[in-house]
């Protein structure tokens, strides 16, 4: 309910990291965004300091996502911030992850063609039947 929702433009820094998990699909990959600004003394385009966020996409979108995209794509990225301040072995460090609601290509930087996935539920067993009545 109180979820920071957030929405990214960047490239992917690496491959998709897929994994089946009990609860279904899982992919992880890590997001650069690289902010670009107008140096009005140069007069030019200039990039800002890279920040890189790891993604986690699940279910369908993960399946989706594995199939879909490579690294070194620019994509588009929207999904819940979640940013984890630990300490490991005395050493402090702070990440920041997404859980991924939606992602597509950043289509001003390209073209891509869509494919409808066609869902067909399983037939209900026997014993599903008797018990839905």
């Amino acid at each position: 309910m109180n979820d920071t929702l957030v929405t990214l433009v960047g490239n992917v820094a690496t491959g998709m990291d897929y994994r089946e998990s009990p609860n279904g699909a899982v992919v992880r990959f890590r997001f650069a965004v690289t902010p670009r600004y107008w140096d009005r003394q140069r007069e030019n385009w200039k990039d800002g300091s890279t920040s890189f966020y790891t993604v986690w996409a699940r279910r369908a979108l993960a399946v989706n996502l594995a199939g879909s995209v490579a690294s070194g794509e620019p994509l588009v990225v929207h999904g819940r911030l979640r940013v984890r301040d630990e300490e490991n072995d005395g050493k402090r460090w702070v990440s920041a992850e997404i859980d991924a609601v939606a992602i597509g290509h950043d289509l001003n930087r390209g073209t891509a063609a869509f494919r409808r996935i066609v869902r067909v539920d399983a037939p209900l067993t026997e014993a599903q039947k008797a018990a839905v009545g």
